[in-house]
């Protein structure tokens, strides 16, 4: 650890402290006060605009004798019964009712989101935790252990929030992690999350714990809503199906119309999405299977050659069967994620020792630090430029492919 370097970095040694900014005093702005309030007044605005409105519906509901909708949606007349009704009414439709199908699978990309992001210890819980909720498999038992999981997103937002506050630079008094005998490199403090007087933590990562916060606590909404009988017959119904029917027992249960012969655009685009998603999922396996020539990228390609060996024809067997595979590549690619999130401690905090004994474990795990702000070697900012240079925009492109499909 450069001593030096960090005394010209830490605020406790570069400048006189002012104690009032750590309590929310405000920024000297040369007597215009709206630079420092003008984010405050923006919410109380919002907060006054959605207080209106509210009144404003309620008292038109009252004055008129009406009945408040069932559900908060756009369009009131747009139920389950329209979804097949045509292309606009399909449309008006996923804009009601789409978090309430969907819901589920849109906090699961914002988690491997927020983990993509942050690749550093809390990013490692997120994994822990997706690991655990993709476990139970069922709607309904995932739906059981949902509180719980708010309740700690909603801890881990307050406590991070706290860290990135810190101690009053007033104290005078430095981080164990800094003033002790043994002192933490910079690296590791950064995927430790550690309040830091030389760099602060980074803050743009609360705002991805809050939209996962803000989507799970609508899906905890979306788990009540369902055991309603009037918002099922509203919305639809959410319950899952028996897995051991077969095409022709699910033919028997299903009141969707035969949309094969696209007899409408609402039934073109069905044919586009049920019959050829299934290969666009495949070309995205294959995309994230060469994207990086490492060790994860096998099960990718194993997967790849397993589905395209049966085809459309393994959508022909019972649905457990069609479920299974789809759910060990989940499970693989969830596995992929947490051990990737682990290495991150290496790759971003010890990549400089590693590279002098360990290359061998670099180049088979692909450990690379993908986070900005961590200070790595000179070679291999040099090696990782070159790299970018020769992949050009095909390379961007593939790496956004990748973290869709996994």
């Amino acid at each position: 650890i450069n001593v030096d370097e960090f005394l010209e970095k830490s605020s406790l040694y570069i400048a006189p402290i002012d104690p009032a900014l750590w309590i929310g005093g405000l920024m000297k702005c040369s007597d215009n006060i709206f630079l420092s309030l003008k984010n405050h007044l923006t919410i109380l605005i919002l907060m006054a605009l959605e207080a209106t409105v509210y009144r404003h519906q309620y008292f038109y509901w009252t004055q008129n004798q009406i009945l408040p909708p069932v559900t908060g949606s756009l369009f009131n007349n747009i139920g389950r019964e329209n979804l097949d009704k045509g292309l606009l009414n399909c449309i008006k439709y996923c804009l009601n009712y789409s978090f309430y199908k969907f819901g589920l699978e849109i906090c699961f990309v914002a988690a491997v989101n927020v983990i993509g992001q942050r690749m550093d210890l809390y990013a490692l819980i997120h994994a822990s935790w997706l690991t655990y909720l993709l476990s139970y498999r069922q709607r309904k038992a995932i739906a059981q252990v949902w509180p719980k999981y708010c309740f700690f997103l909603a801890s881990i937002v307050a406590f991070q929030y706290l860290l990135c506050i810190g101690l009053p630079p007033a104290l005078c008094q430095d981080y164990p992690w800094r003033s002790s005998h043994w002192l933490f490199p910079s690296n590791l403090i950064k995927w430790l999350y550690l309040p830091d007087f030389a760099e602060r933590p980074n803050t743009n990562f609360l705002l991805y714990d809050f939209l996962l916060l803000l989507f799970a606590s609508f899906q905890w909404q979306v788990f009540e809503d369902e055991d309603q009988l009037v918002i099922n017959l509203q919305a639809g119904d959410n319950s899952e199906i028996d897995q051991d029917l077969g095409p022709a027992g699910l033919s028997q249960f299903s009141w969707v119309p035969n949309f094969i012969h696209c007899r409408s655009y609402l039934d073109l685009m069905k044919v586009l999405i049920f019959k050829y998603l299934f290969w666009i999922a495949l070309c995205l396996i294959f995309v994230t299977a060469t994207a990086r020539i490492n060790i994860f990228c096998v099960g990718y390609f194993v997967a790849c050659f397993y589905f395209m060996h049966f085809g459309q024809s393994l959508q022909l067997k019972p649905l457990r069967d069609i479920l299974r595979p789809w759910d060990y590549l989940i499970a693989y690619t969830t596995l992929v994620i947490t051990v990737k999130n682990l290495l991150a401690v290496g790759s971003c905090a010890y990549l400089n020792k590693l590279q002098i004994n360990y290359c061998w474990l670099i180049q088979t795990f692909a450990m690379y630090c993908t986070i900005p702000g961590y200070e790595v070697g000179k070679e291999y900012k040099m090696l990782h430029l070159g790299k970018k240079l020769n992949s050009r925009m095909f390379d961007f492109h593939v790496k956004n492919l990748s973290l869709n499909c996994s």
